[in-house]
């Protein structure tokens, strides 16, 4: 059966009639003039690869994902060798603009013949498959799948994702991210802190950063044009000193209308090469969870709950954080409720934060346990962190994490246990000083 192809670019006229002489693998089904004549032509289900000639310039990450949601694959002409290690880089297969047709419509073949291998059905968790396929496609189900090797310039993944995530209503998403990321980087592992929420962004304002330049944001255009390497990376990435450590931090966007520069597929890039340079990466998440094809009928519209999507599939441990008290209980257990059904996958460890016998009563943490066993989803908490605000304010006064600014307090220690350090139990009052945080 013939394979059924787009064309794009000024060059294409002098392949096409060789393919047609050729009269079998592929048939030209329709001659773009323009990109977005392309991506509706594939929408529509008309083709299933597209050959890209003399207009490579056009594709990026965003341009392959919207093809491959539409089951299209990919095959770029170009002689220029630049070029050609972008496009690599991005998973389009290349060949030179004088090929060949029948070396054209193999390559075609087995393009085509690879994007399908990536539709089939992962293995159980822990097989050791990549994860960079585009989950939170608006075109695609949420069902977890085999992907390409790592493509040219990432290193395996082997870092675990942390993301933590929690309802709407500021139950402390970002304090226990920030705290967290840190007692990693204290015991002694390579921690990188990544900000990916598109609603409030504020690792930056936590960690006292006057930085502006919204450093995953920057990450994702180039690994949206297929330019991201580790030396690239690692020069994004922000360095904070903590305790005689570093951590580091890709700081989030610095305006809420620069969401759709954290696309999906993009940000899913960054987080495989994160894995693979860091032994844990801690992401801030934003709290939806909606689908955004339910809000528009522009199925290639950006996806401003996908970064938050695309984060929780990715995830290795989900913390999910909410408020221990009379309005945040009842949010967490419908968000937990709304998180099985948008990404099944997702395996969430309940943590409640802001414990407090003033919200809760007397024997706040007996009275929590026993509310959660009889309302709360089938799964148990996994931490309860007290409320300690003067602890809280002296760090975010200060621009640090607590185990520098209240490193006996007690929400210190339960946040050092909820990323496995064995503390001592804390002594009664405060003890805080402020260190100096330097950025290399």
């Amino acid at each position: 059966m013939s394979l059924p192809v787009l064309t794009l670019g000024t060059a294409a006229a002098d392949f096409v009639s060789g393919l047609e002489r050729l009269h079998g693998p592929v048939t030209v089904v329709r001659r773009c003039t323009e990109l977005a004549e392309m991506l509706a032509a594939a929408q529509s289900g008309l083709a299933r690869a597209a050959i890209v000639a003399g207009q490579t310039q056009d594709l990026d990450g965003g341009v392959v994902e919207r093809l491959h949601s539409a089951e299209v694959s990919v095959v770029a002409l170009t002689d220029d060798d630049g070029e050609r290690r972008r496009l690599e880089g991005l998973g389009i297969r290349t060949g030179a603009e004088s090929v060949e047709p029948e070396a054209l419509a193999a390559l075609v073949a087995e393009s085509a013949a690879q994007l399908q291998g990536l539709g089939a059905p992962a293995q159980a968790a822990g097989s050791g498959t990549q994860r960079l396929v585009g989950l939170a496609d608006p075109a695609r189900a949420l069902q977890p799948r085999d992907a390409d090797p790592v493509p040219p310039g990432l290193p395996a993944a082997q870092g675990e994702l942390v993301a933590v995530w929690g309802p709407a209503g500021a139950p402390g998403r970002t304090t226990v991210a920030v705290n967290l990321a840190a007692e990693f980087a204290a015991a002694g592992q390579r921690a990188l802190l990544v900000d990916a929420d598109t609603y409030g962004a504020s690792v930056a304002a936590f960690l006292g950063l006057l930085d502006e330049s919204a450093a995953l944001a920057h990450a994702c255009r180039m690994a949206d044009q297929g330019v991201l390497d580790r030396e690239a990376f690692e020069r994004v990435c922000l360095k904070v000193a903590v305790t005689g450590t570093t951590l580091r931090v890709l700081t989030g966007i610095t305006r809420v209308d620069r969401w759709t520069e954290l696309r999906p597929a993009a940000l899913a890039t960054v987080l495989e090469l994160a894995r693979g340079v860091a032994d844990v990466v801690v992401v801030d998440c934003g709290f939806s969870l909606e689908h955004d094809e339910e809000l528009s009928f522009d199925s290639m519209a950006p996806r401003r709950n996908g970064a938050t999507l695309r984060v929780l599939e990715l995830a290795d441990r989900v913390v999910a954080v909410g408020s221990a008290d009379a309005v945040g209980l009842p949010r967490l257990v419908r968000a937990l409720d709304e998180l099985e059904h948008a990404v099944p996958s997702a395996s969430a460890e309940v943590v409640l934060n802001k414990v407090r016998s003033a919200a809760v009563g007397a024997r706040p943490e007996a009275q929590l346990r026993e509310a959660w066993e009889r309302f709360g989803p089938v799964r148990e908490i996994r931490a309860l962190l007290p409320a300690d605000p003067a602890a809280a304010d002296a760090a975010l006064l200060g621009g640090s994490v607590l185990l520098e600014s209240a490193p006996n307090s007690a929400l210190r220690h339960a946040i050092a246990g909820l990323a496995g350090s064995q503390l001592q139990a804390p002594r009664r009052g405060l003890r805080r000083r402020a260190l100096a945080k330097v950025k290399f």
